[in-house]
């Protein structure tokens, strides 16, 4: 995604933009060289892992020990949306609230996490 046109744009449009929230298809291949990429660039990157895919779990797992070692933030959804609002007196804290009500379907993540962490 860092391309030269696709930087200059970003560098053009917000001067002072530091921070990158990532998110996408592919976790070992685009998402992990966009946030190679952009950790390079001095940007601080959070990887939503919950919104990030791959064909496989094994994949997808490599790529965020990966990110993470390249020094990414791994996060979540729910929680990069509530660090946005901040707390409660957001003015748009209701509506977003109505995003993560409900729980999310399983990622399928953690089993794997502790699965790797009992070996």
């Amino acid at each position: 995604m860092c391309t030269p046109d696709v930087t200059a744009h970003m560098k053009q449009r917000v001067k002072d933009f530091n921070t990158a929230i990532v998110c996408g298809i592919e976790a070992h291949a685009c998402v992990l060289q966009t946030s190679v990429d952009l950790l390079s660039q001095g940007y601080r990157v959070y990887v939503v892992v919950d919104g990030v895919s791959s064909r496989s779990l094994t994949d997808r797992m490599y790529a965020f020990d990966h990110m993470r070692q390249a020094g990414a933030f791994l996060t979540t959804f729910e929680s990069i949306v509530l660090q946005l609002t901040q707390d409660a007196g957001h003015p748009k804290f209701k509506q977003i609230q109505q995003y993560i009500k409900t729980s999310a379907a399983d990622t399928g993540l953690l089993a794997l996490n502790n699965i790797r962490h009992l070996s």
